[in-house]
């Protein structure tokens, strides 16, 4: 395996010092972002032309495709402070992108070959020789949420639980069902995009910090997660910034559609933890259980069902959603993001997935593509 030079990954003690200092259900966004020949649609890869048009401004970044880059939030101490960062960025780089590309959102390009061109230096050349062609099929967007829980323990109970809803916020945020010029059959292709390399989908259940160090220290020796940030998988505790990291959504093809992801992934984080701060026993299930869920969501998006981890009986998925954005309400009153779950409800009658089919109906897979740059400021 070719590996890249090898950090000295936390111990435990850090760990638990890195996640006491966090807190307060502060929230980061970190959203993926295609680059849109204007006159083909196509994937285009110049995002090192405009890195340099934006002059280096840190909220900006460049990722694995090079037809793509991703917005990076401050820490917000609410949802609206995030989404307003959010929102802002995306009109200075429309404006900076103005004459080279339009810039668009969704979980993959409609219609885009299968491989692209990748960023180069440092870390991108080490995935792209390990990888190779895998690597060049990572042109897939995501919408990462990162939520500060406060306290070591009681961030690793809610991870714990957080696994066993990952299924759920798949279903909400699909955003992905046209791959390759066709429809997948898939509310997000995306998934099975990311699963051809290492480390995807559910997370393995952690039961100490001491665990969580020794499985770092591990890929480290083995070469295979030199650095922290490359144990991928879709829900993560991120050991440089003592969150949890909920990577599990499509990148959202607007702001307002990505309010709703954003109040419903910390609402629910802040549920699980005021559940366990009660002495509640937080839910957990067998991690096959949960991938079993978790293909009805990518499959069928909110058309499928969803299987109650303990007894099997299966719910349709909006009823799902539903009662679980009723039961996170309360949360979301108390950190001032009631009003935003209204997007988490309306995404239950109509997701991305949902409404790029509608789209791809009316104005074709063309047309699509240009329908996601018209809405990037919407």
């Amino acid at each position: 395996m070719t590996t890249t030079a090898l950090s000295n990954p936390p111990g435990a003690d850090e760990l638990r010092r890195r996640f006491d200092a966090a807190g307060g259900f502060t929230v980061g966004v970190e959203e993926e972002l295609m680059l849109l020949d204007p006159d083909t649609l196509e994937l285009a890869a110049v995002a090192g032309e405009l890195l340099r048009r934006l002059g280096g401004d840190g909220r900006f970044k460049p990722e694995l495709p090079a037809a793509q880059l991703e917005i990076a939030t401050a820490p917000a101490a609410s949802v609206a402070d995030a989404v307003a960062q959010l929102t802002a960025a995306r009109r200075d780089l429309a404006a900076a992108a103005d004459g080279l590309v339009l810039p668009a959102v969704a979980g993959v390009h409609p219609f885009s070959a299968a491989e692209g061109v990748l960023s180069s230096g440092g870390r991108y050349d080490v995935l792209q020789a390990e990888y190779g062609s895998i690597a060049r099929r990572q042109l897939v967007a995501g919408l990462q949420v990162h939520v500060a829980v406060g306290g070591a323990d009681r961030t690793l109970a809610v991870y714990n639980a957080l696994r066993t809803y990952l299924p759920e916020l798949t279903a909400l945020a699909a955003n992905a069902p046209f791959h390759g010029g066709r429809d997948s059959g898939l509310a997000s292709a995306r998934p099975t995009i990311c699963e051809q390399l290492p480390r995807q989908g559910v997370p393995p259940r952690l039961e100490s910090w001491e665990q969580f160090a020794a499985e770092l220290r591990w890929g480290a020796r083995a070469g295979s997660v030199p650095q922290p940030r490359m144990w991928w998988w879709e829900l993560r505790p991120h050991a440089a910034f003592g969150t949890l990291e909920l990577r599990v959504p499509d990148a959202q093809t607007t702001v307002g559609e990505a309010t709703g992801v954003i109040a419903f992934a910390q609402a629910l984080v802040a549920t699980l933890a005021e559940r366990h701060d009660a002495g509640e026993p937080l839910p957990d299930a067998p991690t096959w259980r949960i991938e079993e869920n978790r293909w009805s969501a990518l499959r069928h998006g909110l058309d499928g069902t969803l299987a109650d981890l303990g007894s099997g009986e299966r719910v349709p998925t909006r009823d799902r959603l539903g009662e679980l954005v009723d039961a996170v309400a309360p949360a979301a009153e108390r950190l001032g993001c009631g009003d935003a779950l209204l997007a988490t409800r309306a995404a239950i009658v109509a997701n991305g997935a949902v409404r790029q089919r509608a789209v791809a109906r009316e104005r074709g897979v063309d047309g699509l593509a240009r329908w996601l740059t018209e809405r990037f400021c919407a």
